[in-house]
Protein backbone atom coordinates (compact mmCIF):
# COMPACT_ATOMS: atom_id res chain seq x y z
CA UNK A 1 0.00 0.00 0.00
CA UNK A 2 2.84 2.37 0.80
CA UNK A 3 4.39 1.99 -2.68
CA UNK A 4 0.96 2.43 -4.34
CA UNK A 5 0.35 5.68 -2.48
CA UNK A 6 3.73 7.03 -3.63
CA UNK A 7 2.96 6.12 -7.23
CA UNK A 8 -0.44 7.82 -7.09
CA UNK A 9 1.12 10.89 -5.52
CA UNK A 10 3.68 11.06 -8.31
CA UNK A 11 0.99 10.86 -10.99
CA UNK A 12 -1.10 13.60 -9.36
CA UNK A 13 1.83 16.03 -9.02
CA UNK A 14 2.30 18.54 -11.89
CA UNK A 15 5.28 18.09 -14.27
CA UNK A 16 8.34 20.09 -13.36
CA UNK A 17 8.62 21.84 -16.72
CA UNK A 18 10.27 24.94 -15.28
CA UNK A 19 13.43 23.12 -14.16
CA UNK A 20 16.46 23.42 -16.51
CA UNK A 21 17.65 20.21 -18.22
CA UNK A 22 21.41 19.69 -18.23
CA UNK A 23 22.58 17.78 -21.31
CA UNK A 24 26.33 17.69 -20.55
CA UNK A 25 28.83 19.12 -18.18
CA UNK A 26 31.19 21.87 -19.47
CA UNK A 27 34.12 19.47 -19.15
CA UNK A 28 32.32 16.96 -21.38
CA UNK A 29 31.70 19.57 -24.07
CA UNK A 30 35.40 20.47 -24.02
CA UNK A 31 36.44 16.84 -24.44
CA UNK A 32 33.96 16.41 -27.29
CA UNK A 33 35.24 19.53 -29.05
CA UNK A 34 38.87 18.41 -28.75
CA UNK A 35 37.96 14.94 -30.08
CA UNK A 36 36.19 16.43 -33.10
CA UNK A 37 39.15 18.71 -33.87
CA UNK A 38 41.65 15.86 -33.58
CA UNK A 39 39.57 13.63 -35.86
CA UNK A 40 39.24 16.41 -38.42
CA UNK A 41 43.00 17.06 -38.41
CA UNK A 42 43.73 13.33 -38.72
CA UNK A 43 41.32 12.98 -41.66
CA UNK A 44 42.87 16.02 -43.37
CA UNK A 45 46.39 14.60 -42.88
CA UNK A 46 45.31 11.18 -44.15
CA UNK A 47 44.25 12.69 -47.49
CA UNK A 48 46.78 15.53 -47.84
CA UNK A 49 49.87 14.36 -45.90
CA UNK A 50 52.53 11.99 -47.18
CA UNK A 51 54.73 9.31 -45.61
CA UNK A 52 57.99 8.11 -47.11
CA UNK A 53 59.44 4.64 -46.61
CA UNK A 54 62.60 2.70 -47.46
CA UNK A 55 63.31 -0.80 -48.67
CA UNK A 56 66.58 -2.36 -47.52
CA UNK A 57 68.29 -5.08 -49.56
CA UNK A 58 71.76 -6.66 -49.86
CA UNK A 59 73.84 -6.29 -52.99
CA UNK A 60 77.29 -5.87 -54.47
CA UNK A 61 79.39 -3.35 -56.36
CA UNK A 62 80.30 -4.55 -59.82
CA UNK A 63 80.49 -3.48 -63.45
CA UNK A 64 77.43 -3.46 -65.65
CA UNK A 65 78.27 -6.67 -67.53
CA UNK A 66 79.10 -8.69 -64.42
CA UNK A 67 81.63 -11.53 -64.18
CA UNK A 68 81.99 -15.16 -65.20
CA UNK A 69 83.58 -18.30 -63.82
CA UNK A 70 86.43 -19.69 -65.88
CA UNK A 71 86.62 -23.48 -65.85
CA UNK A 72 89.48 -25.69 -66.92
CA UNK A 73 88.88 -27.64 -70.14
CA UNK A 74 91.66 -30.04 -69.14
CA UNK A 75 92.53 -32.33 -66.25
CA UNK A 76 96.05 -32.16 -64.89
CA UNK A 77 98.45 -30.27 -62.67
CA UNK A 78 99.01 -26.53 -62.84
CA UNK A 79 102.66 -25.91 -63.68
CA UNK A 80 102.54 -22.14 -64.29
CA UNK A 81 100.30 -19.14 -63.51
CA UNK A 82 100.51 -16.63 -66.35
CA UNK A 83 98.49 -13.74 -64.87
CA UNK A 84 97.83 -12.14 -61.50
CA UNK A 85 94.72 -10.89 -59.77
CA UNK A 86 93.67 -7.41 -60.84
CA UNK A 87 95.27 -7.75 -64.26
CA UNK A 88 93.29 -6.79 -67.36
CA UNK A 89 93.30 -9.64 -69.87
CA UNK A 90 92.36 -9.64 -73.54
CA UNK A 91 90.07 -12.32 -75.00
CA UNK A 92 91.90 -15.63 -75.38
CA UNK A 93 94.82 -14.60 -73.18
CA UNK A 94 96.56 -17.57 -71.46
CA UNK A 95 95.92 -17.79 -67.73
CA UNK A 96 97.31 -21.15 -66.62
CA UNK A 97 99.60 -23.85 -67.93
CA UNK A 98 98.40 -27.34 -67.13
CA UNK A 99 100.43 -30.52 -67.51
CA UNK A 100 98.18 -33.23 -68.97
CA UNK A 101 98.72 -36.73 -70.30
CA UNK A 102 98.93 -35.12 -73.74
CA UNK A 103 101.53 -32.55 -72.76
CA UNK A 104 101.32 -28.98 -71.49
CA UNK A 105 98.09 -27.15 -72.33
CA UNK A 106 97.10 -23.52 -71.76
CA UNK A 107 93.87 -22.50 -70.04
CA UNK A 108 92.73 -19.28 -71.70
CA UNK A 109 90.15 -16.68 -70.73
CA UNK A 110 86.96 -16.85 -72.78
CA UNK A 111 86.10 -13.14 -72.79
CA UNK A 112 88.37 -10.26 -71.95
CA UNK A 113 88.21 -8.61 -68.56
CA UNK A 114 89.83 -8.12 -65.17
CA UNK A 115 91.01 -11.15 -63.27
CA UNK A 116 89.36 -10.74 -59.86
CA UNK A 117 89.89 -14.17 -58.28
CA UNK A 118 92.43 -16.86 -59.11
CA UNK A 119 91.57 -20.19 -57.50
CA UNK A 120 94.20 -22.44 -59.09
CA UNK A 121 97.79 -22.14 -57.91
CA UNK A 122 101.03 -23.71 -59.05
CA UNK A 123 100.95 -27.37 -58.08
CA UNK A 124 97.15 -27.54 -57.91
CA UNK A 125 95.53 -30.56 -59.51
CA UNK A 126 92.47 -29.60 -61.53
CA UNK A 127 89.79 -31.71 -63.14
CA UNK A 128 87.91 -31.04 -66.35
CA UNK A 129 85.25 -28.41 -65.62
CA UNK A 130 86.82 -27.27 -62.34
CA UNK A 131 86.51 -23.56 -61.46
CA UNK A 132 89.94 -21.94 -61.76
CA UNK A 133 89.25 -18.17 -61.84
CA UNK A 134 86.67 -15.39 -61.86
CA UNK A 135 86.93 -12.78 -64.61
CA UNK A 136 85.03 -9.52 -64.55
CA UNK A 137 83.69 -8.44 -67.94
CA UNK A 138 85.22 -5.00 -68.28
CA UNK A 139 87.25 -3.38 -71.06
CA UNK A 140 88.69 -0.57 -68.98
CA UNK A 141 89.36 -0.74 -65.23
CA UNK A 142 88.26 2.91 -65.01
CA UNK A 143 84.76 2.09 -66.26
CA UNK A 144 82.19 3.26 -63.67
CA UNK A 145 80.90 0.87 -61.07
CA UNK A 146 77.26 0.02 -60.52
CA UNK A 147 75.49 -1.60 -57.60
CA UNK A 148 73.19 -4.57 -58.00
CA UNK A 149 70.68 -5.09 -55.18
CA UNK A 150 68.69 -8.29 -54.71
CA UNK A 151 65.26 -7.50 -53.25
CA UNK A 152 62.54 -10.02 -52.32
CA UNK A 153 60.52 -11.09 -55.34
CA UNK A 154 57.29 -9.50 -54.14
CA UNK A 155 58.89 -6.09 -53.53
CA UNK A 156 60.26 -5.40 -56.99
CA UNK A 157 57.03 -3.79 -58.19
CA UNK A 158 57.17 -1.13 -55.47
CA UNK A 159 60.52 0.26 -56.66
CA UNK A 160 60.28 3.05 -59.26
CA UNK A 161 63.04 3.75 -61.75
CA UNK A 162 64.88 6.89 -60.65
CA UNK A 163 64.39 6.25 -56.93
CA UNK A 164 67.33 7.50 -54.82
CA UNK A 165 69.40 4.86 -53.04
CA UNK A 166 71.76 5.07 -50.05
CA UNK A 167 74.47 2.40 -50.15
CA UNK A 168 76.28 1.27 -47.04
CA UNK A 169 79.60 -0.07 -48.37
CA UNK A 170 81.03 -2.88 -46.27
CA UNK A 171 84.64 -1.73 -46.65
CA UNK A 172 83.86 1.90 -45.72
CA UNK A 173 83.03 2.90 -42.09
CA UNK A 174 79.59 4.49 -42.32
CA UNK A 175 79.87 6.59 -39.16
CA UNK A 176 82.99 8.27 -40.52
CA UNK A 177 82.40 8.58 -44.26
CA UNK A 178 78.65 8.14 -44.64
CA UNK A 179 76.87 6.30 -47.44
CA UNK A 180 77.31 6.12 -51.19
CA UNK A 181 74.63 7.84 -53.29
CA UNK A 182 72.93 6.30 -56.31
CA UNK A 183 69.69 6.00 -58.29
CA UNK A 184 67.71 3.05 -59.60
CA UNK A 185 68.12 2.66 -63.37
CA UNK A 186 66.46 -0.73 -63.92
CA UNK A 187 64.31 -3.24 -62.04
CA UNK A 188 64.22 -6.90 -63.06
CA UNK A 189 60.97 -8.17 -64.54
CA UNK A 190 61.14 -11.60 -62.89
CA UNK A 191 62.86 -13.23 -59.88
CA UNK A 192 66.25 -14.77 -60.59
CA UNK A 193 67.36 -18.27 -59.71
CA UNK A 194 70.67 -18.92 -57.92
CA UNK A 195 72.07 -20.19 -61.24
CA UNK A 196 71.20 -16.91 -62.96
CA UNK A 197 72.70 -14.85 -60.15
CA UNK A 198 75.84 -16.99 -60.11
CA UNK A 199 76.16 -16.67 -63.88
CA UNK A 200 76.15 -12.87 -63.61
CA UNK A 201 78.34 -12.51 -60.53
CA UNK A 202 80.67 -15.42 -61.24
CA UNK A 203 80.28 -16.51 -57.61
CA UNK A 204 77.96 -19.36 -56.64
CA UNK A 205 78.50 -18.74 -52.94
CA UNK A 206 77.20 -15.17 -53.21
CA UNK A 207 74.34 -16.38 -55.39
CA UNK A 208 73.23 -18.82 -52.69
CA UNK A 209 73.46 -16.05 -50.10
CA UNK A 210 71.31 -13.60 -52.10
CA UNK A 211 68.72 -16.32 -52.81
CA UNK A 212 68.63 -17.62 -49.26
CA UNK A 213 65.08 -16.34 -48.65
CA UNK A 214 63.72 -17.12 -52.11
CA UNK A 215 64.46 -16.05 -55.66
CA UNK A 216 65.05 -12.27 -55.61
CA UNK A 217 64.60 -9.51 -58.17
CA UNK A 218 67.74 -7.70 -59.35
CA UNK A 219 67.74 -3.91 -59.07
CA UNK A 220 70.44 -1.98 -60.95
CA UNK A 221 71.69 1.19 -59.24
CA UNK A 222 73.81 3.78 -61.02
CA UNK A 223 76.28 5.48 -58.69
CA UNK A 224 76.35 9.27 -58.70
CA UNK A 225 79.71 10.61 -59.84
CA UNK A 226 81.72 13.37 -58.15
CA UNK A 227 85.06 14.91 -59.05
CA UNK A 228 85.50 16.18 -55.49
CA UNK A 229 86.06 12.76 -53.89
CA UNK A 230 88.94 10.33 -54.09
CA UNK A 231 86.64 7.49 -55.07
CA UNK A 232 85.04 9.49 -57.88
CA UNK A 233 81.55 8.99 -56.46
CA UNK A 234 79.21 11.10 -54.32
CA UNK A 235 78.88 10.32 -50.63
CA UNK A 236 76.69 11.67 -47.86
CA UNK A 237 79.85 13.10 -46.28
CA UNK A 238 81.77 15.92 -47.95
CA UNK A 239 84.82 13.93 -49.06
CA UNK A 240 83.98 10.26 -48.69
CA UNK A 241 86.75 7.73 -47.98
CA UNK A 242 90.34 8.69 -48.94
CA UNK A 243 90.65 5.61 -51.15
CA UNK A 244 88.79 4.16 -54.14
CA UNK A 245 86.09 1.55 -53.75
CA UNK A 246 86.47 -1.68 -55.67
CA UNK A 247 84.11 -3.98 -57.47
CA UNK A 248 82.93 -7.20 -55.80
CA UNK A 249 82.51 -5.21 -52.55
CA UNK A 250 79.30 -6.14 -50.64
CA UNK A 251 76.82 -3.34 -49.96
CA UNK A 252 73.47 -2.86 -48.28
CA UNK A 253 71.13 -0.52 -50.14
CA UNK A 254 68.25 1.54 -48.76
CA UNK A 255 65.88 2.38 -51.62
CA UNK A 256 63.70 5.45 -51.04
CA UNK A 257 60.21 4.48 -52.18
CA UNK A 258 57.63 6.92 -53.49
CA UNK A 259 55.78 8.87 -50.80
CA UNK A 260 52.20 7.77 -50.16
CA UNK A 261 49.13 9.35 -48.58
CA UNK A 262 48.18 7.53 -45.36
CA UNK A 263 44.68 6.92 -46.74
CA UNK A 264 46.24 4.81 -49.52
CA UNK A 265 47.14 2.17 -46.92
CA UNK A 266 43.42 1.73 -46.13
CA UNK A 267 42.27 1.47 -49.73
CA UNK A 268 42.44 -1.84 -51.62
Amino acid sequence: MQFRQKALSKLQSPEELDLPLRFARPQGRLVLAVTVVVMAVAAFWAFIGSVSSKLSAPGILTHAEGSYLLQSPFAGQVTAVLAKEGQLLSPGAPLLQVSTDRGDRAVRVVAGGRLTTLVAKIGSVVTTGADVATVERVKNPDDPLVAVLYVPGGSGGTIPVGAPVDLNVQSVPQQRFGVLRGRVTAVGRAPQTPAQIGGFLGDNRLAAQFARQGNPVAVLVQLERSSATRSGYRWSSADGPPYPVDSTTPVTGAVHLAAQHPVDWLLP
